[in-house]
């Protein structure tokens, strides 16, 4: 049966996305495939159509518990029962009763802390395993900007459910990142479908503004003008409901915030309500978006200075997926990178957490049987839950009892300074982007190694686009832009849209 059938018949669409095909080809051939893909283009799809096809349980591991959440209830509205997430959010009761009966299920997103239960995983290799899912696969690697240690241990799982075909998932990773993933992962033989980074609908504009109450007044104006719905991305929790209830006292629109401090619940609910248009604008942390299925979403606008450039763009790729143009706008005060230098050496312990905690486990315990990390040492010692996985997980997969444990101290030390370092560097190569006075699109394409190879009209502050273009009662096909613009970039989107057939 040929794929664009099978399209039609379970998701409604006529034709693939960039990339989407070539994945599901590759994955039907049974070749364990490395797919980046950009933001917004579907990538989900390229493991739920081969669901249709092979036999057995397609495995998902995802991330994020709201980006779970949200793959499960879109599955549903296309008619898929056989689908579950299994996490941490997951009622004992409720899991059991899931557990007892998993061969039910064909597709089954999990997140990486449970595929650390042995219980889970003897569960898991009961199962036939068809396809082994790997969502937001830079995660993996440690030279990656959102790294997270449950992920390093995925070679491992997929090891112990029999090395199954295997689909790594990603939309931002440099070369150095995808060579870590394969590697990871332990695909000796892969097929790699990388596809442009670049979003040609989506607009860049960066202003520059000299202080927080400018910033606030800047973001009520823009709002209010232009073309709903849209994101604002906030790295303070406080600030992002502060600029909510701002706008929705001011009248300017129906707004809400979203940060990983809310209820799940409460998350789930304001999410639904921004894909159902009883919203108009969400101010969130970064915890908001990944995987939120709404097309129209016409700007993105970030208040706070990303922490590298990868975030950046996946936040920015919530926009314009239906392919209709739509604008990222940065707001930078002198200064801003100070907030996510300060984030980013929070998410990982201090040398001197790291030295006391060696001193606690050398005065109180007895290291032949390994080292022991109670949870009392996490309290006294300050540590943040992210700041304690980090650890556990260095300490249980560095030490070896033939290492003195001085030694295996300074690798950990070490190995967060170098964190540290890395992160700092990718803070200051987004603020050289900001503040560059070239095209910023062909500055991020020259960030992940690829080359502009053909101009977009509507492409950034530097060349030239105006905000008016992009607000409520603006006219893309006129205002500011003569007809020859706008067909030109009207052709580059039935190219892009060509090549994705």
């Amino acid at each position: 049966m040929e794929l664009e059938i099978l399209l039609e018949k379970y998701f409604g669409y006529h034709s693939f996305k960039t990339g989407q095909k070539e994945v599901i080809t590759s994955l039907l051939e049974g070749k364990h495939t490395l797919a980046m893909l950009p933001t917004g283009t579907g990538k989900s799809l390229c493991y739920q159509l081969p669901g249709y096809i092979l036999k057995g349980q397609i495995l998902i591991v995802s991330p994020l518990l709201s980006l779970m959440q949200d793959q499960v209830e879109q599955m549903n509205r296309f008619g898929e029962k056989r689908v579950m997430a299994l996490n941490s959010f997951l009622p004992v009761e409720e899991r059991n009763k899931v557990l007892n009966r998993l061969n039910d299920y064909k597709y089954i997103f999990i997140s990486p802390e449970m595929l650390g239960i042995p219980f889970i995983i003897r569960r898991l290799q009961q199962l036939t395993v068809s396809l082994f899912v790997v969502d937001e696969a830079h995660c993996i690697s440690q030279w990656g900007f959102d790294f997270r240690p449950d992920y390093s241990k995925l070679g491992d799982i997929r090891r112990k459910l029999g090395n199954p075909l295997t689909l790594a998932l990603t939309a931002t990773a440099t070369m150095k990142v995808r060579e870590d993933i394969i590697a990871s992962l332990g695909l000796e033989v892969v097929n790699k479908i990388e596809s442009t980074i670049d979003r040609p609908n989506i607009s860049f504009y960066v202003e520059e503004l000299a202080n927080f109450d400018e910033k606030q007044n800047r973001i009520v104006e823009l709002v209010s003008k232009l073309q709903k719905p849209g994101i604002i991305y906030f790295s303070s929790k406080k600030i992002a409901e502060q600029v909510a209830s701002l706008l929705v006292e001011k009248g300017i629109c129906q707004a809400m915030a979203y940060h990983g401090g809310l209820e799940q619940n409460t998350r789930i609910l304001i999410q639904q309500q921004f894909i159902n248009d009883q919203l108009d604008v969400i101010c969130a942390t970064s915890a908001f978006g990944m995987g939120v299925n709404k097309e129209n979403i016409r700007f993105i606008i970030h208040y706070h200075m990303p922490m590298q450039m990868e975030s950046y763009l996946q936040e920015i790729g919530r926009a314009g997926r239906d392919g209709s143009p739509s604008i990222a706008i940065l707001l930078y005060s002198p200064g801003d990178e100070q907030l996510p230098i300060q984030l980013a050496e929070g998410e990982l312990p201090s040398v001197q957490q790291i030295d006391w905690l060696f001193q606690q486990i050398m005065q109180t315990q007895q290291l032949d049987n390994g080292i022991n990390l109670h949870s009392d040492l996490r309290d006294f010692g300050g540590f943040t839950e992210i700041q304690w996985r980090i650890m556990e997980e260095l300490i249980h997969h560095r030490y070896k009892p033939d290492i003195s444990i001085n030694t295996l101290r300074d690798t950990i030390s070490e190995f967060v300074k170098e964190r540290i370092r890395i992160k700092k560097s990718n803070i200051f190569q987004m603020r050289k982007w900001i503040e560059s006075t070239t095209c910023r699109r062909e500055l991020i394409l020259k960030y992940f190694e690829e080359t502009l190879t053909s101009k977009v009209s509507l492409c950034c502050d530097r060349c030239g686009i105006h905000l008016e273009s992009y607000e409520s009662n603006g006219n893309l096909s006129l205002g500011r832009h003569s007809e020859g613009d706008w067909k030109d970039y009207l052709a580059q989107i039935l190219l892009n849209s060509e090549m994705s057939e």
